[in-house]
């Protein structure tokens, strides 16, 4: 499904880069709704806000499904990229890599440190 958004081309292969180097696999279909909220965030942060309240609701209209499936299915994506991720990258997303003396971001605290990284590297700020 095509997001009509306001960010260019090359973030949204950005975005993609970073998804797939962070170990989510393109098929999941957590990946896609990830994808899609971390656009939606790179193009208006005060949507992390209120992740619950408008971002799921706003996935799930667009996607034709409920907020409930388009949550677990992102902190599906997240605990798969927990697992699989590069460590590095991690660390200068997050500020800790994925190690087992630290547990997973929540859904809320991934999407924001990815769309906020995304932000400074594409100079949105």
């Amino acid at each position: 499904m095509e997001s009509n958004t306001l960010v260019r081309p090359e973030t949204e292969q950005v975005i993609s880069g970073l998804m797939l180097e962070l170990g989510i696999p393109a098929h999941l279909k957590g990946y896609q709704y990830l994808r899609t909220a971390i656009i939606m965030c790179v193009e208006d942060m005060e949507l992390i806000g209120s992740v619950t309240k408008l971002l799921y609701p706003d996935l799930a209209r667009q996607y034709l499904t409920t907020d409930q499936k388009i949550e677990r299915a992102i902190r599906n994506a997240i605990e798969v990229s927990w697992e699989r991720g590069n460590g590095e990258l991690f660390k200068k997303l997050f500020g800790y890599s994925n190690g087992v003396e630290h547990s997973r971001p929540t859904n809320s605290e991934y999407i924001a440190s990815v769309a906020d990284y995304v932000r400074l590297e594409q100079g949105f700020v």
